[in-house]
């Protein structure tokens, strides 16, 4: 497996359509939802197996000089419970730090609380529902 960073059209297309289906789809959100307006200035990371599927996603990007922020958290369901999820923070812990971020916080949904508290992240409050029906919370981790 490895971790790209997607340049081409196709990467993209892949990219996104796992966000869809891992992040979106599941809440009978229509699809273009999963994309976000300033996707443009964050790093995507994409996890693909040996074959070139794509099977996990997230995001990062810089909210001040010493903030970053983990977005649109994503692993198939076939591949989940198998420790890719922290293959992609890991990668994107190591961007935000080179590129001078001290703290990384994300909005974690209720049921991924306890997998971002196994790596290093603490709950800093309660925040928004999604949908009407996904608990968020902040988290954050010093880099």
């Amino acid at each position: 497996m490895e971790i790209i960073e997607p340049a081409t059209p196709k990467e993209f297309e892949q990219y996104y359509h796992l966000r869809y289906i891992t992040l979106r789809q599941p809440w009978g959100q229509p699809e273009g939802s999963e994309r976000a307006p300033d996707d443009n200035t964050a790093i995507h990371a994409m996890l693909l197996t040996d074959t070139g599927e794509a099977i996990g996603v997230c995001r990062m990007h810089l909210q001040t000089a010493q903030e970053a922020q983990l977005r649109f958290m994503g692993i198939h369901e076939n591949y989940q419970g198998k420790g890719l999820g922290k293959q992609l923070i890991d990668y994107l812990e190591a961007k935000a730090r080179s590129m001078g971020a001290e703290y990384m916080v994300l909005q974690a949904r209720e049921k991924a609380v306890s997998f971002y508290e196994r790596h290093g992240y603490k709950v800093v409050e309660k925040t928004h529902l999604l949908f009407g029906s996904i608990q968020h919370y902040k988290m954050e981790k010093q880099l």
